[in-house]
């Protein structure tokens, strides 16, 4: 699968809050390091992330644009409540290998009344 393929069926399995199917298109030894947080490394580990998202907030990735380059996709994305960002996605056999997330944490710990860590 190309990997603008991948992501459009990544973005369908975030939208279904689905820890198991999201974390099916990750290799067993890929890396999820969304910037605002510390990496992810590994597919069990991916799973458990964003199965304690899911469960903390309720999420939605509306897309704006998905771009290819190779084994890259990229993808713009909004939510309802007005957050964007975006995340690149290495692709390597049809499995994310890498991906790297840009977004604003605060607002979105705000957004959904979420604790806000005090270090």
């Amino acid at each position: 699968m190309e990997p603008r393929k991948v992501v459009e069926a990544w973005v369908e399995a975030f939208n279904k809050a689905d820890a198991s199917l999201i974390s099916s298109y990750y290799s067993d030894n890929a890396i999820n390091h969304q910037v605002a947080n510390s990496e992810v490394c590994g597919k069990e580990n991916i799973h458990a992330m964003f199965q304690e998202e899911f469960l903390a907030a309720e999420m939605v990735c509306i897309v704006e644009n998905i771009f290819q380059d190779g084994e890259w996709a990229i993808l713009e994305w909004k939510d309802p409540l007005g957050l964007r960002g975006c995340g690149f996605f290495q692709i390597q056999n049809g499995k994310i290998v890498f991906q790297r997330g840009y977004w604003d944490k605060l607002s979105f710990l705000k957004q959904h009344g979420l604790p806000i860590p005090h270090d």
